[in-house]
């Protein structure tokens, strides 16, 4: 289901998926089968996302990303691509995220370019990655 109110240019998302409403997706973007894409998300051209994710209100995921399968992301994530942000920068260099199978992300967690979020690794709401997580690894916001 692809909500009307949503602005769907991939041709490539699979069965039973849904995209809800003041959602963005690119065409080259590629989304699996029984996805969940909530309200307000923006997804660019070069993002892969696997089977059985679920992508909450309010996430941008960007080119270079690789979400795969029975991911979760929470509301409000937030994820980096470039380490030395410029406007107009000619020589901009993508640092992909990568986001392992059953990997979650609490709510409001910034990850940082280039890291590696292991297979089942729990980040917790509000947390900074600055570094890549092992699988089945643990990070925790500061309280």
């Amino acid at each position: 289901m692809i909500h009307k109110f949503s602005d769907v240019q991939s041709t490539n998302i699979g069965k039973n998926t849904f995209i809800w409403q003041y959602c963005v997706v690119l065409p080259n973007a590629i989304i699996g089968n029984n996805c969940n894409i909530c309200s307000h998300c923006f997804i660019e051209n070069d993002v892969i996302i696997g089977n059985n994710v679920t992508i909450k209100c309010g996430v941008q995921i960007w080119d270079g990303m690789r979400l795969y399968d029975n991911v979760f992301i929470g509301p409000n994530v937030t994820v980096c691509n470039d380490r030395y942000p410029q406007s107009g920068n000619k020589s901009w260099k993508c640092e992909p995220i990568i986001i392992r199978k059953g990997a979650v992300i609490g709510a409001n967690a910034t990850i940082l370019p280039g890291v590696v979020i292991g297979e089942s690794a729990m980040i917790g709401a509000g947390s900074l990655v600055t570094k890549s997580v092992s699988a089945y690894g643990l990070v925790k916001s500061r309280m």
